[in-house]
């Protein structure tokens, strides 16, 4: 059985990238695209959904670590105290999204809820001193133009509407560090166990913003959320934390 420190780290695509990993990368995403449909279904309130989704997926997350023997636990706490931070602004991330995913459209709200990758993009060029080149300075702009325009419908629907993209958009701030802080603790744990551990520390935060809302918590309907916990924390996030070790946060952002 492979440990989850043995596996080589990879900073760029090319011909010798490996393939897994890029599939994960890429089919990670597409899970995740699929939640703001489960959250739309549920009859609990938005955050509610957010922490439901992580307490549904904690059981499974930790069971996975400890068959693939990723010893969660035998981590110095300077490690476990980075993943823990992560996992509290994966919930603002979660607050966030979700209360805007009720108030735009599903595109605006999978659009900009990932509004953190051109952040990881920007990150990634000013950290490694390398300049953007031609294509990806178009790529940056056409993303930038066609996120304007999408606001600007919105603004012409409604200013609910409007709204509602602009939470996204703070979601997509908050999953950015997010990424860099698990890419950190992808460096010593497994990915089950640091997607788990992170998702143990979001919990409460979504829990007490959920009471604090006053938003209906206890669904009568459990399958949007049984649906959401499994596309959206348990592959989703499961096959983005794994490949996050492979790839810089320039190619995880692109």
């Amino acid at each position: 059985m492979t440990s989850p420190n043995s596996e080589t780290p990879r900073t760029n695509i090319s011909a010798r990238a490996p393939i897994w990993p890029l599939l994960a990368l890429l089919a990670g995403n597409a899970a995740l695209s699929i939640g703001p449909y489960f959250v739309r279904l549920s009859d609990s309130g938005p955050v509610s959904a957010g922490f439901w989704r992580l307490m549904l997926a904690l059981p499974f997350l930790y069971a996975i670590a400890f068959v693939r023997n990723e010893r969660p636990f035998a981590q110095p706490p300077r490690v476990l105290l980075a993943i823990g931070l992560a996992g509290v602004l994966f919930a603002l991330d979660l607050a966030s999204w979700h209360i805007g995913i009720e108030q735009t459209r599903m595109a605006n709200a999978a659009l900009f809820g990932n509004s953190g990758s051109l952040i990881l993009m920007l990150w990634a060029f000013v950290m490694l001193r390398k300049q953007p080149g031609r294509l990806e300075w178009l790529a940056i702009a056409m993303a930038l133009i066609g996120s304007a325009l999408l606001m600007g419908r919105s603004a012409e629907l409604s200013t609910r509407n409007l709204i509602g993209d602009a939470f996204c958009v703070l979601a997509g701030l908050f999953y950015a560090f997010y990424i860099l802080l698990m890419a950190k603790g992808r460096n010593s744990l497994g990915p089950w166990s640091v997607l788990a551990h992170a998702s143990l520390a979001g919990a409460p935060v979504l829990l007490v913003l959920a009471l604090l809302l006053d938003e209906p918590f206890m669904p009568t309907w459990w399958l949007p959320l049984i649906g959401l916990a499994f596309s959206s924390q348990i592959v989703g996030q499961g096959l983005l934390t794994y490949a996050l070790k492979h790839f810089s946060p320039m190619i995880v952002g692109l």
